[in-house]
């Protein structure tokens, strides 16, 4: 592989080699196993190989090249003398109690030893050493490298699709009497390139595959973040199996998923956004442009709710007593990265009383009311869009469900089941099309480290959202809500490029709440302004506390989007532990969109952002995508000096703050909320400086109402005092009623993590006390 690892950088290498072949659909197979946390089960993988695909024979000494130079071991296969079937029996131990875990399907008798640390012996394969640097045996064939970390695989074998009923009708010949490879291949691309109008039947012969017997064992080997797969004489990318299976287990300690208990102290596991991503959960192509499809079945003891980002509303089956299986699937390619799952004693929350609101759950407008809608061709790759589904596209409100333990019941009701209608309906005036056809909320566990994630069909929320009033909870429910246009159906093809999700979820979030609340133009203005003033002060903070080197949107600049030959490639600082607690692509992302916004004006702006969700969604961009359409699409008289390229040097290239925004925020960084704020804050400086004995005629201060944003705004100036005494503070507490305001409120807020893809974000708590210093902790601790 043309890929060198320092193993003492924090880059994220992305080890996958897309350029010769890639994955269209994964189909997972798989077991939740509380007791031990362990997922277990079977993946399979369906190929697609190009045209560009030549003999690798410089693949294997590249990949297999480590630390050490030592000669690299694989796994030898022995002679497949039976197919592997499937038959699902179950544990006797299964229903024990609530906690019970459902039993494992019949496993192949060579992993019995079941020692998953031991690679040799769990794969119940002989093992030889496979010097890759010799000339002989399999030396010259094609390697496929997955991306791979903290999984114990057991076994993997090549598929036969070609024992599946009625898959002949993918063949030339009606009867199939000699089964070879190129046959096996040729039925795995006639079904991975079915039309879309087809994907039920696909969805159905992809199920029917992979449960297809093996027909041959493959060689393979796993280093720290990958796992690379060969089979004797097939040279070329076209000639290595097309379906391949998979055996495998996940590790306690794997970094993708997180295994922990609820706020109802019921133990429960889910995708926290892991720097890591979902290598972790499964072999996958992690790089973005590795878009597929996906199915999968999850067994879980009866009592456990499965969620996960599939675009249907999965009922469980029950399967035997005290265990069930959920299915769900995805219809629309999307990289490995944005698959999630979360599986616990989740309960659905529903309002006490039918709103309006929730009895329009699937509103729609009218044609004539829908004017943001573009009448052409998707660009992306096909698959069944929404864009082009006119009763879609007119939909306002789509069907929306919410998950939390049931100790959360009274919290969900009073705050976010309410708020769920109009955001998305906010959105749905700004953006258009929703271009997902369900959501799910889900009120993960207190160790969740942001206040939200998004994934397709499903967003994880703190339960720190849930405190204070709905402000927070507003605001991050239309960040999160955001996400589903910019990161999601339209995504970054560099992952160094975050801004492109962040920054614009980040703008959208303030237009979102504002229509959401139904503000009158001015006081959304206002409010917006306040915003900025708070984000200018962090971002202000970020320069000055962040290393320079990652403050630069783009650091990969004129080589943006670049992979090697092989497509491996490696995020830089993706691994960085600082990299969590930073938002500078938050900020200056939205700063630069703000920039933008205000020099063409909201409504040519907002008009040019539909044009190009229609023409971008389904599809990976760069920055350059979006400036250059909008430089296209807009008036001479108001592009003045704007170009990609003095946007490239002044935003994204540059670390510190931008300078086009250094001589714009002194001019309107005092909004009036913001001057409100200032003169409240003279009042108290002149209340900490008075002495304990005062005198009597002296009048008391009279303090003004506060907006939630207003009120972070004082406690961040008033924090910059070197002193505030106890009884200043004790005096904020009474007046603010500051235990009961929401999280944001409580404390300062502070960078958040983003694991992207998928999307997220948090903050760090900087709390008053009566003692005058601060506590910091995480949102969970709230």
């Amino acid at each position: 592989m043309d890929i060198k690892l320092d193993p003492s950088r924090d880059d994220l290498p992305l080890m996958a080699n897309t350029s010769h072949i890639l994955v269209k659909h994964y189909v997972l197979d798989l077991d939740v196993d509380f007791e031990s946390q362990i997922i277990e089960g079977t993946i399979v993988l369906f190929f697609e190989s190009g045209n560009r695909f030549e003999k690798q024979s410089g693949s294997t000494e590249e990949t297999c090249r480590s630390d050490s130079n030592e000669a690299c071991r694989f796994r030898m296969p022995e002679p497949c003398h039976s197919p592997v079937t499937d038959t699902r029996t179950f544990s006797s131990k299964t229903g024990y109690d609530d906690f019970a875990n459902c039993g494992k399907g019949e496993k192949d008798t060579s992993s019995k030893d079941g020692n998953h640390d031991n690679p040799e012996q769990a794969s119940g394969i002989s093992s030889s050493k496979y010097c890759c640097d010799t000339g002989n045996h399999g030396s010259e064939d094609f390697l496929l490298v997955l991306d791979c970390c903290d999984l114990s695989v057991l076994k993997v074998e090549e598929v036969d699709v070609a024992a599946v009923p009625g898959i002949e009708k993918f063949t030339r010949s009606p009867r199939l009497t000699v089964v070879s490879e190129e046959l096996r291949n040729q039925i795995v691309h006639e079904l991975v390139t079915l039309p879309a109008a087809r994907w039920r039947e696909q969805l159905d012969y992809y199920a029917g595959c992979s449960q297809a017997p093996g027909c041959g064992e493959l060689l393979f080997d796993t280093d720290t973040w990958s796992l690379q797969i060969r089979k004797t004489g097939a040279q070329t990318a076209t000639d290595f199996p097309h379906a391949i299976r998979i055996w495998y287990s996940t590790k306690p300690q794997g970094r993708s998923v997180t295994w922990t208990s609820d706020q109802s102290g019921r133990p429960c596991v889910y995708t926290m956004g892991s720097p890591i991503n979902n290598r972790a959960l499964f072999p996958c192509q992690e790089p973005p442009v590795a878009m597929s499809t996906w199915q999968a079945t999850v067994r879980a003891a009866a009592s456990f709710v499965v969620l996960m980002s599939g675009e249907n509303s999965a009922k469980p089956t029950q399967l035997r007593e005290g265990c069930a299986s959920w299915h769900y699937y995805v219809t629309m390619p999307m990289p490995a990265s944005t698959f999630t799952v979360a599986v616990g004693s989740w309960t659905e929350m529903k309002p006490e009383t039918c709103l309006s609101e929730d009895l329009a759950a699937e509103r729609s407008l009218s044609p004539s009311e829908a004017d943001f809608r573009y009448v052409g061709i998707c660009g992306h790759t096909e698959y069944p869009c929404r864009f082009q589904n006119p009763s879609a596209t007119t939909q306002e409100i789509i069907p929306h469900r919410v998950f939390a333990p049931v100790c959360l019941r009274d919290a969900c009701q009073e705050t976010l089941l309410q708020l769920v209608p109009p955001c998305l309906s906010a959105a749905h005036s700004v953006l258009g099309t929703h271009p997902f056809s369900r959501l799910d909320i889900l009120i993960v566990p207190a160790n969740f480290p942001s206040l939200g994630m998004a994934s397709p069909h499903i967003i994880f929320l703190s339960q720190s959202v849930l405190t204070g009033a709905s402000h927070l909870c507003g605001t991050r429910l239309c960040h999160e809500i955001a996400h589903a246009w910019f990161g999601l159906a339209i995504g970054a093809r560099d992952w160094t490029e975050e801004w492109l999700s962040e920054g614009f979820a980040t703008h959208l979030e303030d237009v979102f709440w504002a229509e959401a609340q139904q503000l009158a133009p001015h006081e959304a203005q206002e409010r917006q302004e306040l915003k900025a003033c708070l984000r200018w002060c962090r971002l202000q903070d970020e320069v000055r506390n962040s290393p320079e080197e990652m403050q630069v949107l783009r650091p990969n600049k004129e080589k943006t989007g670049h992979v090697s030959d092989s497509g491996s490639s490696v995020i830089k600082h993706g691994l960085n532990p600082e990299k969590v607690f930073m938002q500078v692509h938050y900020l200056k992302g939205y700063f630069l969109l703000r920039f933008l916004a205000q020099r063409l004006g909201d409504d040519t702006y907002f008009a040019f952002l539909r044009k190009f969700v229609h023409t971008f969604h389904g599809q990976l961009i760069l920055s350059q995508d979006f400036l250059q359409m909008l430089l296209e699409n807009i008036p001479e008289e108001k592009r003045l000096e704007l170009s990609v390229e003095n946007i490239f040097r002044d935003w994204l290239e540059s670390s510190g703050i931008p300078q086009p925004l250094q001589s714009e925020r002194p001019a309107g960084a005092e909004c009036g909320l913001a001057r409100q704020v200032s003169a409240e804050v003279e009042k108290w400086i002149r209340v900490n400086r008075r002495p304990r004995k005062r005198k009597r005629r002296e009048a008391e201060e009279v303090f003004e109402k506060l907006l939630p944003d207003q009120l972070v705004l004082l406690l961040e100036h008033l924090l910059e005092q070197k002193t505030l005494n106890p009884r200043t503070l004790q005096s904020l507490e009474r007046t603010y009623h500051l235990p009961q305001q929401d999280a944001e409120v409580l404390g300062l807020r502070s960078p958040p993590p983003a694991p992207v893809p998928p999307h997220s974000s948090s903050v760090r708590l900087t709390t008053l006390t009566a003692s005058g210093t601060r506590i910091s902790g995480s949102p969970s601790m709230v």
